[in-house]
């Protein structure tokens, strides 16, 4: 029995060492979150290039809601995250907020996404974030956001590359 008691003690110390170092360890990511954020960003940037899209920076709404004469940013975005909307936008204390939303650029870096509405224009303000202001504002989700989107291209990219595997395959009637 002693040897079974041994053999329990000594995986309860390996497994107390564990969690001591993975409270450490999740310490240290918890500190330095902004940096693995402006990290992922970076890294991110092709994918942005190519998957993100032209965000709506101003239109006119008529009466059933469509967007008409619209105007869009240059740089494209993906979204990452939205908030409950702040109360005015920072440009224009008059303005109302009725969505808001974190964004990342086709550059790296991250905005808030303010669109306000006054019944006819839809227009938009887009306010720079640093990466713990993001954080702090729209919490982890935005970094799994991240992730998933450079997942989701990467899962479509094996795919076409499979399929063009296949189309020319067949068109040297390779076997497969």
């Amino acid at each position: 029995m002693d040897e079974i008691e041994n053999g329990f003690e000594k995986l309860m110390q390996k497994i107390d060492e564990l969690h001591g170092k993975e409270k450490k360890l999740s310490d240290e990511v918890r500190k330095n979150d902004d940096r693995l954020l402006a990290r992922m960003a970076e890294s991110a940037i092709p994918v942005v290039k190519i998957v993100g899209l032209n965000m709506l920076k101003m239109g006119k709404q008529d009466t059933k809601g469509e967007i008409y004469d619209p105007m869009y940013y240059p740089a494209k975005m993906i979204i990452l995250g939205k908030s409950e909307p702040a109360a005015f936008r920072p440009d224009n204390p008059a303005k109302q907020v009725t969505d808001q939303f974190c964004v990342l650029s086709e550059d790296g870096e991250f905005f808030e996404l303010m669109y306000s509405f006054d019944g006819f224009l839809t227009d938009s303000y887009l306010n720079p974030i640093d990466e713990k202001s993001a954080l702090e504002r729209y919490g982890y989700d935005i970094m799994f956001m991240l992730y998933r989107a450079l997942h989701d291209y990467l899962k479509g990219e094996e795919a076409l590359v499979e399929a063009l595997d296949k189309v020319v395959g067949y068109i040297f009637a390779r076997s497969q």
